[in-house]
């Protein structure tokens, strides 16, 4: 996936009110932009970090600039644009990466389903077998070390709904698979943050018990080409 402009180097300042984050240009110039990004984002936004970002051509946005990339420990990228997540992984899959998810002939996106008035991020089918595969995405971007990641970064309720959902959709029959889209070049592993989140991971433990299968894919992030893509598997540690 190419970003949408050519990606620009600056310095952090600081991060702040969730959206927004204040940067300094190479020139010493400095102004705010907009961060994709409402989570805690915990490691990746230390002031005095390498960012790259991106400009909007649309007159209209008060805030041009996106943050996309932040450079963190021992020179690893992470994308911080959640919003990129499901468009990676729909990429992956059409481009045949993610080989557990081929063979349906269509796909859509944010469907209503489940009990608690939830969307799918995703929706694989197959006719005639009316085949259906439920696939929930989860950004990753928590590296702490020694390739290890974890998800998520704060408490949440909606990641633990949604593993309910998921459950659900295996009892009836479904086929269920909650995706951790890895944006972070140094994660060769993802665990859940029972730290941060014990709940959530209990009910993944118990989603996994139940048959839903979770899956890791890892990105390269390109600076020079300004490009991102989901390159490879990573493993899942419970």
């Amino acid at each position: 996936m190419r970003f949408d402009s050519t990606l620009q180097e600056a310095r952090l300042l600081k991060r702040y009110k969730r959206f927004l984050a204040d940067i300094e240009f190479p020139n010493g110039a400095t102004t705010t932009i907009h961060c994709p990004n409402t989570g805690s984002m915990k490691n990746c936004q230390e002031p005095g970090s390498r960012i790259w970002y991106t400009t909007s051509s649309n007159a209209k946005r008060k805030y041009p600039i996106t943050w996309q990339i932040v450079e963190v420990q021992a020179e690893c990228k992470v994308g911080i644009n959640t919003n990129l997540a499901n468009k990676l992984v729909l990429e992956a899959i059409e481009l045949g990466v993610i080989s557990q998810l081929q063979g349906f002939s269509t796909i859509r996106t944010e469907v209503p389903y489940g009990e608690q008035n939830s969307r799918i991020d995703i929706l694989l089918e197959s006719q005639p077998s009316n085949a259906a595969c439920f696939v929930e995405v989860k950004n990753v971007s928590l590296g702490v070390g020694e390739g290890l990641g974890l998800f998520p970064d704060a408490v949440t309720t909606r990641g633990q709904k949604h593993l309910q959902e998921l459950m659900v959709m295996r009892r009836t029959g479904k086929r269920a698979v909650l995706l951790f889209c890895v944006q972070h070049e140094g994660i060769d592993r993802v665990a859940p943050a029972d730290a941060i989140d014990a709940e959530y991971g209990r009910l993944l433990r118990q989603a996994v018990s139940e048959g839903v299968e979770v899956l890791a894919y890892g990105a390269n992030l390109n600076i020079a080409a300004s490009t991102i893509s989901l390159v490879r598997e990573i493993l899942l540690v419970l």
